[in-house]
């Protein structure tokens, strides 16, 4: 009986673990529709850009936003056909700019040069999201 309880066990652990890392989710909440997802990661920055110096929760929004960009890339980044789209190279551009102020500076705000140059971008990969649809 100890014999088919520990062998019932481990089939139910490896189907678990199997059915798990088959899951098209994310922790982020990235779908896999490139348009929703660019969007809704667009929404989330700006949002996080928004919050004031001093606001309590502007560390775990950089953090969010930091995981959100690192998932974003992860599932995009290889895909050829969006490599030649304008949105997604402007979206890169924009996320490599502030992936790197976030690693550099972690404790100071983003510059208001910085955030005017990525609400800039984020309105042009908006608009092309629109003319690519």
């Amino acid at each position: 009986m100890k014999r088919f309880l520990s062998r019932f066990l481990a089939l139910a652990l490896v189907l678990v673990v199997g059915l798990m890392g088959c899951s098209n989710a994310s922790p982020t909440g990235l779908t896999g529709d490139y348009r929703q997802d660019t969007l809704g990661l667009i929404q989330t920055l700006k949002t996080s850009l928004a919050l004031p110096k001093d606001a309590p929760e502007r560390g775990s929004a950089q953090e969010q936003a930091k995981s959100q960009i690192n998932d974003f890339f992860s599932r995009y980044r290889k895909d050829g056909a969006l490599s030649k789209l304008n949105s997604f190279t402007t979206m890169r551009t924009a996320l490599n700019s502030l992936a790197g102020h976030y690693t550099s500076y972690p404790n100071r705000p983003v510059p208001e040069k910085l955030k005017k140059r990525l609400n800039q971008e984020f309105g042009q990969v908006e608009s092309a999201l629109r003319r690519e649809s």
